[in-house]
């Protein structure tokens, strides 16, 4: 029986605000951290440090469990498990003052971000027909947008606090993942045979080349979504049709299609998105205009210390407005045009660079050029985001056949674990861009500086 209009408004209204706080909650910690890095180290210490803490066990939680575990994923157990993990990560980073073991507890909450990533974005999948999870995907990616700007807000807030409360405090927010799970997210069956709201179909992709939604088995629908255990809380394939899971040849085949089309571009945007915000933007530093020069810029920007925190504002603006394209109703980009950002975001890198180094306008027109990279920047956050929703929102869409549905349950079963598997392969792509960021990152910013030390501009010398 169909649901009426307003029935199916507010479950695709509980739909999306649970993958919105589902994506906020679990990015808004790696935000804090990094936006506590000062606090959070000895002056002594590279703050780079913190970036790879922060990074690095991300990349080994989105490499591990896709690529090494195999099996139904018991999506309860793990976000427990991510929560449980967070927590204490934050706890350790808050009441041990030794650098080792606040590393420690950043590498916690790092690796239980990048397994909380990898398993909602997996978790949409289970929602059917596709419209349902693109909503799914197209909310979560917001979400994780404006953690950005709620975590640096907050930390901006409880810093005043110190490291000790004001890290503290934050680290209840994980308790937030299972209140939603458990008590606001709609089980999946309640979508079966739903009417689209007009606001969703936006993001409605051809069926045509999909695997088409086959409703669970009775038996195993109420082991895997029953109120009692949520989602995939059951053993596998309980109704004794054998135990189903995809072999490393398996995963190969799947994930070999996805490494031009979805994974390249997501490395080379993170990749070049990273290296500015870590080794270009902090360089980007001009002389404060008086008010008699310019009416605006001396409104924004009263220090040289104040034009980098800009920079990371107008950044993460933009990357939550871009990363929520697809859940306020513009339409996703199509899939032959998915490198584009990257190749936008390739040629931003390469503009700041020579702007930093040489200056395009020239050191006697900061106004000029503190618009020219505000724009610039801008258009990052922008690429970034589009190239975060679009490749998630297209894979996660791209459920091709590789084994027969004939209506089989351990066919069926496999179908889902192959969706699983394509959406969650992809995410090592963005990791590893933004860890290898980070390295170079660190030699960029110097070797800027000196050019501009070269040139007589001696401002990055000042801060």
């Amino acid at each position: 029986m169909r649901k009426d209009s307003a029935g199916s408004r507010r479950l695709f209204f509980k739909l999306g605000l649970s993958f919105f706080l589902f994506g906020l909650i679990n990015n808004v910690l790696y935000v804090i951290i990094l936006s506590a890095a000062l606090d959070l180290v000895p002056p002594s210490t590279p703050k780079g440090i913190i970036a790879f803490c922060n990074i690095f066990p991300a990349l080994l939680a989105k490499l591990g469990w896709p690529y090494v575990l195999k099996g139904r994923i018991r999506y309860a157990k793990r976000l427990m498990g991510c929560t449980v993990i967070s927590i204490s990560g934050m706890i350790v980073v808050a009441f041990f003052d030794g650098l080792t073991m606040r590393l420690l507890g950043i590498c916690c909450a790092s690796f239980s971000s990048g397994l909380g990533e990898l398993t909602f974005l997996q978790l949409s999948t289970r929602y059917h027909p596709p419209q349902v999870a693109g909503h799914s995907v197209g909310y979560f990616a917001s979400g994780t947008g404006a953690a950005g700007l709620v975590g640096a807000f907050l930390w901006w807030e409880l810093r005043n606090l110190g490291v000790r409360v004001g890290v503290g405090l934050s680290s209840v927010l994980p308790l937030v993942i299972p209140l939603a799970y458990y008590f606001l997210l709609p089980l999946p069956p309640a979508f079966v045979g739903l009417g689209i709201p007009e606001e969703a179909r936006s993001s409605s992709a051809p069926p045509s080349p999909y695997t088409p939604y086959m409703p669970l088995p009775e038996d195993d629908a109420e082991t895997d979504v029953s109120v009692n255990a949520q989602i995939g809380m059951g053993d596998d394939m309980q109704s004794g049709k054998g135990h189903v899971a995809l072999t490393a040849q398996d995963k190969w085949k799947l994930a070999k299609p996805l490494i031009m089309k979805y994974m390249m571009p997501l490395f080379c945007v993170y990749l070049f998105e990273y290296t500015i915000n870590q080794g270009i933007a902090p360089t980007l530093i001009y002389p404060v205009p008086s008010s008699s020069e310019a009416w605006l810029m001396p409104k924004i920007v009263h220090s040289i210390r104040d034009y980098y925190p800009l920079w990371q504002l107008v950044y993460q603006t933009t990357v939550f407005f871009s990363r929520s394209s697809i859940s306020i109703g513009i339409p996703p980009l199509p899939s032959r045009l998915l490198f584009l950002p990257a190749l936008l975001q390739g040629f931003i890198l390469l503009f700041l660079g020579f702007e930093s180094a040489v200056g395009v306008s020239g050191d006697n027109s900061p106004v000029t050029s503190f618009w020219m990279v505000f724009w610039l920047v801008a258009l990052e956050g922008t690429c970034g985001g589009l190239a975060y929703i679009n490749a998630y929102y297209r894979v996660g869409q791209d459920h091709r056949v590789s084994s027969g549905v004939d209506g089989d349950e351990s066919d069926a079963e496999r179908a889902r674990q192959e969706r699983e598997f394509r959406i969650g392969s992809i995410g090592m792509a963005d990791s590893t861009g933004i860890l290898i960021a980070a390295l170079v990152a660190v030699p960029t910013e110097v070797g800027l500086c000196r050019a501009q030390v070269a040139r007589g501009k001696m401002l990055c010398k000042g801060l």
